[in-house]
């Protein structure tokens, strides 16, 4: 194919995409980070728990990502058509994917809670701060799933401000809940990790009686009740095909990312790993904000394009938006190493109260999710923006999956599980 060099206004486009997106990402991550934060200050123990019990819902978590992806490549699309009804109707299959989904998920885990975490952890410390913290937090992604297809499908309409507005906003309201019901202040009880979980669910609460207001006044979006509930076959069909490859990818690759943190929790000296898995989780997201950022404006603007034919144009479109991610890989790969080399050991362990063991390890980890942070931004370029977006689902289901169930998660078992090497060795296979 023919390479023409995009107009200087189409990065301006896909800044003014990203930025928003940006915003909307640190106040997620920054959440999580507080939340890591003040169930930290309760003991490594109490960390480790909740990293175990998260670990049950990231699946979910990814379930309904890549439900709200799939309805974004065909709102994407219809929306360069100016197909209203059609992105109505897409919500619509969206909401009820998503409700069905975390409505199970949220039932299982409060009423067998203690069941679910001897499943994925044998350390008897972590059952019951887990079990205690899972029963109350899975009634918020129930919340989360009808806020967030809304966000995402305003995202895809290029109003990504909408979002980064309302997660702002909630989660500072999540940030002062955790203070105040961890730890009892202002009156409230002491409840911990149990704080923590009920701080999301008001915070998602809030968010999904925001939606319900601002919905029906949208211009963007004219809301047509009658669409959303019930959607049609056509549409129906036009979602299982771009969706379902979509929700089998984020499916198998959650999956993988729970066995992952289920080999930690089965090594010896589960716990400080498991903290310091946590903590460099979350510094991570934080720092790599702008690599998410740009896969789903690749996305959107991927979609865009296709809706509006120009495909003649998609190759070119493809080359500028894998270097501009690059060019934020490089970038996040700097930001991260300033964060461990400066921030780790002077302000950010001591206060999650972990132990000396517990942050070597975290600092590893820091050093080698640096490292690929470059190649992670292509990754996220191309799989979830421009093969989503352009409706090739299938094939970034195979490359995404494959790596990781034929080479990475059979390497990790067998270093952490059968030969012991470690959790150095471990977090290498991942």
């Amino acid at each position: 194919m023919k390479y023409i060099k995009p107009e200087i206004g189409f990065y301006k486009n896909a800044l003014a995409l990203m930025l928003p997106m940006i915003i909307q990402n640190i106040v997620t991550n920054t959440m999580q980070l507080a939340d890591t934060f003040m169930v930290g200050a309760l003991g490594e123990i109490e960390l480790a728990a909740v990293t175990m019990a998260n670990s049950i819902f990231f699946v979910l978590l990814l379930l309904i990502f890549g439900i709200q992806s799939g309805a974004s490549v065909l709102v994407a699309q219809y929306n360069g058509r100016g197909s209203v009804d059609a992105v109505n109707r897409v919500m619509g299959i969206g909401l009820y994917a998503s409700l069905g989904l975390t409505t199970i998920v949220s039932l299982l885990t409060f009423f067998f809670p203690r069941e679910i975490m001897g499943i994925i952890t044998n350390n008897a410390d972590l059952i019951e701060p887990g079990a205690d913290y899972a029963r109350i937090v899975g009634f918020s992604y129930v919340f989360m799933a009808i806020s967030g297809i809304y966000i995402s499908v305003q995202r895809s309409m290029e109003n990504p401000r909408f979002g980064a507005y309302l997660l702002t906003i909630s989660g500072i309201m999540n940030i002062v809940l955790n203070y105040m019901l961890i730890f009892g202040k202002w009156g409230a009880p002491a409840m911990g990790c149990a704080g923590a979980a009920l701080a999301t669910v008001i915070s998602r609460v809030f968010e999904v009686l925001v939606v319900l207001i601002y919905a029906p006044l949208s211009k963007r979006l004219p809301l047509e009740l009658p669409l959303v509930f019930r959607p049609g076959r056509l549409i129906a069909g036009d979602f299982v095909r771009y969706s379902l490859p979509v929700i089998c990818n984020e499916g198998l690759w959650s999956l993988a990312m729970t066995v992952y943190a289920v080999i930690m929790g089965h090594m010896p000296d589960s716990t400080p790993i498991l903290a310091a898995y946590t903590i460099s989780g979350n510094i991570d997201r934080l720092v790599a904000v702008a690599l998410f950022a740009a896969g789903n404006a690749s996305a959107v603007i991927t979609g865009r394009e296709i809706g509006r034919g120009n495909r003649d144009t998609l190759y070119s479109i493809g080359v500028a938006l894998n270097r501009l991610c690059f060019s934020t890989g490089i970038a996040s790969l700097v930001g991260l190493l300033l964060v461990r080399q400066f921030a780790a050991d002077s302000f950010i362990f001591p206060l999650m109260n972990i132990s000396a063991e517990a942050g070597g390890i975290a600092k590893y980890m820091l050093l080698l999710l640096a490292l690929v942070m470059p190649l992670r931004a292509v990754n996220l370029c191309n799989i979830v923006g421009v093969f989503r977006g352009g409706g090739d689902v299938h094939y970034a289901l195979m490359c995404d999956v494959s790596p990781i169930y034929f080479i990475c998660l059979p390497t990790a078992a067998l270093c952490g599980l059968v030969f012991g090497l470690g959790i150095k060795a471990v977090y290498l296979c991942m």
